[in-house]
């Protein structure tokens, strides 16, 4: 069997999946940050949708974090990678279009090292298409896992806690926690009162 220890010498994609808060991006980042200890030409990209941590950084919710390139779809992202570039990072790999698959290949392809991580399922355990389709192209899978907020169970799924009609809401710790297959409910209407037990109501 294969291990991460014994990369292929020439281009491949690797992904990390998995819910909320189960440390995605601090994977990622650990493994950038190795490939700069390497001295290995590295950039890394992020949607310019999210911009929670900020616009020119990727961050992990245990506050890590690696400089990084806002770009608003995957033909800007590509237009950025520099010829020299060894190790292509890519966070939030979800919010992109879904061209972004092709544009990986095309990178793993060229001989470049692609690591991407991303949400494998929406609120509601749809998985997002873009992972999907990268997970059954990717030569390295991660797996991550949180711990449910509800029970302690490993959590696979992101619970969301605002209402809304919209499939992609960004935010963390206020919008959403780690919920477990049987703690998970994408029906569920959270109110302000369960959110916030101790405000008072709001008034007309």
């Amino acid at each position: 069997m294969l291990r991460m220890h014994q990369l292929p010498r020439q281009g491949h994609i690797e992904v990390i999946c998995g819910p909320m808060f189960s440390g995605k991006s601090e994977t990622l980042i650990g493994r950038l940050r190795r490939s700069l200890i390497a001295k290995q030409r590295v950039q890394v990209f992020k949607p310019s949708v999210d911009d929670r941590y900020g616009e020119e950084r990727i961050a992990s919710h245990s506050e890590l974090w690696l400089e990084a390139k806002a770009t608003k779809d995957s033909t800007d992202l590509l237009t950025h990678v520099l010829p020299e570039t060894k190790v292509v990072g890519i966070d939030e790999i979800q919010f992109f279009d879904d061209d972004v698959v092709g544009v990986v290949e095309r990178l793993a392809d060229q001989g470049k090292r692609v690591v991407v991580a991303g949400l494998d399922l929406d609120y509601s355990a749809k998985p997002f298409s873009i992972v999907a389709e990268l997970l059954a192209r990717a030569e390295f899978v991660t797996k991550t896992l949180a711990v449910c907020i509800q029970c302690g169970d490993v959590a696979s799924r992101s619970q969301r806690l605002i209402a809304s009609a919209n499939r992609v809401v960004i935010g963390a710790k206020d919008a959403y926690e780690a919920r477990c297959r049987h703690c998970h409910d994408p029906r569920a209407e959270v109110t302000t009162a369960q959110l916030f037990p101790d405000s008072e109501p709001l008034s007309n």
